[in-house]
C-alpha cells in the first residue's frame, strides 16, 4: 500500500507543485529513493553525493523524527505519513515556481514605485506578484472588534497593503488589555480604542485608508456597516455578535473569517462562502448563558490571540489574492499547551436556519434574545434580580464592621482568589456550587449570605441558582470585588 510523503513548500517546485506524493516502500529509505526516482531534481536537496541524508533536512514518520527511531531503516505501516522538514532561514529563496493560475477577475489598483519597494517581498512571491498586490490595494476588509484578535489581524492586514481597513469597536483601552492587544501601549490607556488604533495603523502604513465605526454592531446597523467591505474578519468576544456577523455575512454574500480564543485554545475557519458552511452549520444554537466563561473570567494566554488573529489575517489575504487552500470547509483547532493543531471537516447543513435549502432566518434578528443574554444593569450585574436579592459594597462593608451575622461566598476560581479577596470569605467556584449546596448556611439561625465574583455576573447566576433551590437569605454583591476594591479597599490588586 502506498505511503504519503508530505512535500514542504520550498521543495514543491521539484514535484510539479504537488504538496504530497504517494510512493511504495517497506521503510523510510525506500520511500525516499522511490520519491527521487520519480522526481530526480529532489535528490540534490535531500542527499549528499555519497547517499547520506543532508543534515539540514529532517524526516519525520508521523510525528517522530527518524533520527530517534531507526533512521532510514525505520519501517512503515499502512496509514503512516512521512514529512520532509527542511530548515528555513526566513529570508529570500532562490527557488522559482511557476505562476499560479488566474483566480478570475478581481478589482485591482495600480502600484506606485514606492509601494513596489515596500511590498517587494510580496512581489517576488509567484502566488502574490504584482497582480496579487494590486488586489490587496483595492481590497476593503473590516475587523469586527479591535481587541485581542483584531489587533494582530489589523496590523498584518495594514502591513500587507490592504487598501481600506474598517474597524468596528466602541471600547476604551484598559490596562488589562495590554497583555494581548498589541495595537495599544501604556500611553493609550483610557483612550478610545479606534482613535489609538487609527494612529498606530497609519503610522505603520501611511497609505492605508482606515474607516472607523465607533458603535456596537447591532441588527439595526450591521448590514449597512458590512455591506461595502469585501472580507469580514470576526474578532468578536461574545456570542450575540458572532451570530450577528455570521447572519449578516450570509445575507450579504460576504466571507466571514472566523477566529475564537479561550485560555490556551483557539479556533479558526472561514464561513459564509458560496456553497460552504456558515457558523450556524457548526453551532446551530449558542451555549446557555454562563456555560462558557468570557476571557475576563476564564483568562487567555497573551500570545494566543496573536496566533489566531494572524491566521485570520493570512486567510483574508489568501481570499483576496486567490491563492492556496483556505479554511473554507475546515475548522482549525490550536492548542498552545501541547502545540497541537488539528483540522476537522465542516460541511454546509442543508437544514441550516440561514444558509440551508429552506432558510427560516431571512433577516437579522434580536441576537441578545437569541443567545439568552440578559442586558446588564448600571450596577454591573444581570438585570432581573429583585432588589431584596442585591446589595452594595458600602452596605456589606458597614455590616462587616458592625459584626453583623454575614457569610460572604466567593464564587470565583481559586487562582482569582490568589489575586485579591474579601477577608473571611468562603470560596466555592460557581461550577462546583450545585454539588456543594450543603456547605451553604441555611435555617432560622443561619447568617445572611452575600455572594460575589469579579464583577457581579457569576454571582448573579449563583444567586438565581440558590433562589431556585429554596435559599431566601441571600444577596448578590453588585459590581463584585472590583467594586469592593474601587470603593472600599483600594490597597488590593485589581485584575
Amino acid at each position: 500500500m502506498p505511503t504519503t510523503i508530505l512535500i514542504p513548500t520550498p521543495l514543491r517546485p521539484y514535484t510539479g507543485a504537488s504538496a504530497s506524493v504517494a510512493v511504495d516502500g517497506a521503510n523510510v529509505g525506500e520511500l525516499l529513493r522511490a520519491l527521487i526516482a520519480r522526481h530526480g531534481d529532489l535528490k540534490a536537496h535531500l542527499f549528499h553525493e555519497d547517499g547520506r541524508l543532508r543534515h539540514f533536512v529532517n524526516i519525520y514518520l508521523n510525528d517522530e523524527d527518524i533520527r530517534y527511531l531507526e533512521g532510514e531503516r525505520t519501517a512503515v505501516s499502512a496509514g503512516d505519513t512521512v514529512s520532509i522538514v527542511p530548515s528555513v532561514a526566513g529570508g529570500s529563496s532562490s527557488l522559482r515556481a511557476s505562476a499560479s493560475a488566474s483566480q478570475g477577475e478581481a478589482p485591482r489598483a495600480a502600484l506606485t514605485s514606492r509601494e513596489a519597494i515596500r511590498y517587494s517581498r510580496h512581489l517576488t512571491l509567484p502566488e502574490v506578484g504584482v497582480e496579487g498586490q494590486q488586489r490587496l490595494k483595492a481590497a476593503r476588509v473590516v475587523c469586527v472588534g479591535a481587541g485581542g484578535l483584531g489587533s494582530p489581524a489589523a496590523l498584518y492586514l495594514a502591513a500587507a497593503g490592504v487598501g481600506t481597513l474598517g474597524l468596528v469597536d466602541f471600547d476604551v483601552v484598559d490596562e488589562s488589555n495590554l497583555q494581548r492587544q498589541i495595537l495599544y501601549d501604556t500611553n493609550d490607556v483610557g483612550r478610545p480604542k479606534l482613535t489609538a488604533a487609527r494612529e498606530r495603523l497609519t503610522a505603520l502604513n501611511p497609505d492605508l485608508n482606515v474607516i472607523t465605526h465607533e458603535t456596537p454592531l447591532k441588527a439595526s446597523n450591521a448590514l449597512d456597516i458590512l455591506r461595502d467591505y469585501d472580507v469580514i474578519v470576526d474578532g468578536a468576544d461574545n456570542f450575540p455578535t458572532r451570530y450577528l456577523v455570521n447572519d449578516a455575512c450570509v445575507l450579504l454574500g460576504k466571507p466571514n473569517v472566523y477566529g475564537s480564543i479561550f485560555r490556551f485554545e483557539g479556533q479558526a475557519s472561514i464561513f459564509a462562502t458560496k456553497g460552504g458552511p456558515c457558523y450556524r452549520c457548526l453551532y446551530p444554537e449558542p451555549p446557555p448563558p454562563g456555560l462558557v466563561p468570557s476571557c475576563a473570567e476564564g483568562g487567555v494566554l497573551g500570545v494566543l490571540p496573536g496566533i489566531i488573529g494572524t491566521i485570520q489575517a493570512t486567510e483574508a489575504i489568501k481570499l483576496i489574492i486567490g491563492a492556496g487552500q483556505s479554511l473554507v470547509g475546515r475548522l482549525m483547532l490550536f492548542d498552545a499547551l501541547d502545540m497541537g493543531v488539528r483540522f476537522l471537516k465542516l460541511r454546509r447543513d442543508p437544514k441550516c436556519a440561514i444558509c440551508g435549502d429552506h432558510p427560516t432566518v431571512t433577516k437579522l434578528i434580536d441576537y441578545e434574545q437569541f443567545c439568552g443574554v440578559v442586558p446588564a444593569s448600571p450596577g454591573g450585574v444581570a438585570a432581573g434580580l429583585p432588589p431584596e436579592f442585591e446589595t452594595t459594597v458600602e452596605d456589606l462593608s458597614a455590616r462587616l464592621r458592625r459584626g453583623d451575622h454575614v457569610w460572604v461566598l466567593d464564587v470565583r476560581e481559586p487562582h482569582e482568589v490568589d489575586i485579591c479577596r474579601i477577608a473571611g470569605s468562603t470560596v466555592i467556584p460557581l461550577n462546583q456550587l450545585p454539588n456543594r449546596l450543603a456547605e451553604i448556611p441555611q435555617g432560622p439561625d443561619a447568617p445572611d449570605v452575600v455572594i460575589h465574583c469579579k464583577m457581579g455576573g457569576r454571582s448573579a447566576k449563583a444567586t438565581n441558582l440558590l433562589r431556585d433551590r429554596g435559599f431566601t437569605r441571600i444577596q448578590n454583591l453588585k459590581g463584585g470585588i472590583l467594586a469592593w476594591i474601587d470603593r472600599i479597599d483600594p490597597t488590593q490588586t485589581k485584575y
